[in-house]
């Protein structure tokens, strides 16, 4: 079997296994007035829910929920505020949606609020660096577990097009690679199933336009590791490079399905995007394999 080909599985909660040769898309629902590229508006639980039903039409089979923004310079707003923001949004999907909803947080208190009202997986942009108790409250949960390298926290960070210098790194590729390994054999420490770990690299946190491509180029470095590796491209401000100018994050959506493309190549199988059915689109190009993708 090439790479190309390669099937990843990944035990997205005690009783849920993603199984696929084949793209799988995971739909990017901000409940937030500030995220770079779909801030406010999707704030009522009603306009979420409207959202994530069009996106599982589309083509997404889970849907990641958000109630930070993880832009650079975006403030930092208490777990609280994130607990009102999204538990209404999940309670309301989990009553007409069945696929797997993903919570995009680095608070354990959030993510087990969010597990409580119908999540399934954690999406820690911190790698559980940020809160002591989100690997032991995930292994209690048995639920799916979404690792990502970043360099500093958002608030720290700028777009990849606004260093002046590069942010460093001896290897890029290398020091990701690394990174994401270690905070994998600290979650598997704590108690949570190594097949329910995936890894994030982190594009557009921490990295220069050069730098990002660099690790999408060798995403196959990371798929090495024998975790499944999530690809997350869409919209970031690196993907301006491509077209040239200053391109507004809703018209990236054609390079974002580029860069996925070749993250498939290498290895990926999950896409987190904003852009569903564009990417749908385009992925099946990519995917020669006749296997789709397998939700039990």
């Amino acid at each position: 079997m090439t790479r190309k080909h390669k099937q990843i599985r990944w035990n997205w909660s005690s009783h849920g296994v993603m199984a696929s040769s084949r793209p799988v898309l995971m739909g990017i629902l901000n409940v937030t007035p500030d995220s770079f590229s779909d801030g406010g508006l999707h704030w009522t639980p009603r306009d979420a829910v409207e959202r994530a039903i069009q996106m599982h039409r589309e083509g997404a089979a889970i849907i990641d929920v958000g109630g930070e923004s993880t832009r650079p310079g975006a403030d930092r707003i208490s777990s609280r505020d994130q607990i009102d923001r999204v538990v209404p949004v999940i309670r309301a999907m989990r009553e007409q949606l069945s696929l797997p909803i993903s919570i995009d947080t680095t608070s354990a208190e959030v993510a087990d609020a969010a597990l409580s009202s119908g999540a399934s997986i954690v999406n820690d942009v911190s790698a559980g660096r940020e809160d002591a108790s989100m690997l032991s409250m995930v292994a209690q949960w048995q639920c799916g577990l979404i690792l990502m390298h970043r360099l500093v926290p958002p608030d720290e960070d700028r777009y990849s097009t606004d260093y002046e210098s590069e942010p460093e790194y001896d290897d890029v590729l290398d020091m990701v690679r690394a990174f994401l390994l270690k905070r994998a054999r600290a979650a598997e420490s704590a108690g949570v199933p190594t097949e329910a770990i995936m890894l994030d690299p982190g594009l557009g946190f921490g990295k220069s336009v050069k730098q990002n491509w660099q690790l999408i180029n060798g995403c196959s470095r990371l798929t090495e590791l024998g975790y499944p590796v999530l690809a997350a491209a869409s919209r970031k401000s690196f993907l301006k490079a491509v077209r040239g100018g200053d391109v507004a994050p809703r018209d990236r959506g054609p390079a974002s399905v580029a860069a996925s493309i070749i993250q498939f190549q290498g290895g990926c199988r999950l896409f987190r995007v904003h852009d569903v059915a564009l990417h749908a689109a385009g992925l099946a190009h990519a995917a020669e394999s006749d296997s789709g993708p397998a939700m039990m």
